[in-house]
């Protein structure tokens, strides 16, 4: 089924991130004792290398971000598709995906290829054929936060029902008035585009911040992966239902 994986998948790599957490932890601890030095070696961690240690964070839970996001949207096409549902019976915001996706309506195309796409989707509709071979389009990337999963969320019909105090901390403000996951975001693209370098990203950011900070995003996803897990299942049972 669908929702078998996506819990796994996000645990697995949220124990990659606390995994590379403890390593920071280690590096802050002995740094408190004086420059950390490799055994055997008299080579040093400066300074700046730790500073370029802890921005990497950043990376890896923006690519967390993206990746669970993008799982989940795969896992609701997966269960239409394994359902067997048709276009008459998908909800409007699935279905709206659907000719999105298969009459191509947000793509560049020449007369001929738009013609065709419209012909396709005239063909499914007509012979009221399962729906295969479509895709949720996720938008730009790069700009993954909580409010871009709730958007996409809404678009597609899952509920996002989280816990007060989950809402709370990703979008309580840790710095620059951005609560986690916009951070998260501001912070990963700065990166990526040039704008910041790793040094300046982690200035005067603790170990015990990044932890809190990875705390409040991965309890986000979670719920959300949840939600998207009742969701997908929903969608299954409605066709379990018509069947029976």
């Amino acid at each position: 089924m669908a929702t078998l994986d996506l819990v796994p998948y996000f645990e697995e790599r949220y124990a990659e991130i606390e995994a590379y957490l403890s390593f920071l932890q280690n590096v802050e601890n002995a740094a408190r004792e004086g420059t950390p030095r490799f055994r055997g070696t008299d080579a040093s961690i400066t300074t700046e290398q730790k500073k370029i240690l802890n921005s990497s964070l950043y990376l890896q839970l923006y690519n967390l971000v993206e990746a669970t996001v993008l799982r989940c949207l795969e896992g609701v096409v997966a269960a239409i598709e394994e359902a067997e549902r048709r276009p008459s019976e998908l909800s409007i915001g699935l279905r709206t995906e659907w000719v999105r996706s298969i009459a191509r309506t947000h793509s560049d195309l020449g007369p001929d290829k738009r013609l065709q796409a419209a012909l396709d989707l005239c063909e499914q509709l007509l012979l009221q054929m399962p729906v295969k071979g479509f895709k949720i389009e996720p938008g730009g990337g790069g700009n993954w936060d909580d409010s871009a999963i709730e958007k996409m969320c809404e678009r597609v019909g899952c509920g996002l029902t989280l816990s007060p105090s989950v809402i709370q901390a990703a979008k309580r403000h840790i710095r620059d008035d951005m609560g986690a996951l916009k951070l998260v975001k501001d912070r990963r693209n700065g990166l990526a585009h040039g704008s910041l370098s790793f040094v300046e990203c982690s200035d005067g950011v603790t170990v015990a911040e990044l932890k809190g900070l990875t705390t409040a995003v991965g309890d986000y996803l979670r719920e959300a992966v949840g939600c998207f897990v009742i969701f997908i299942s929903a969608e299954i049972a409605k066709k379990e239902g018509a069947v029976a």
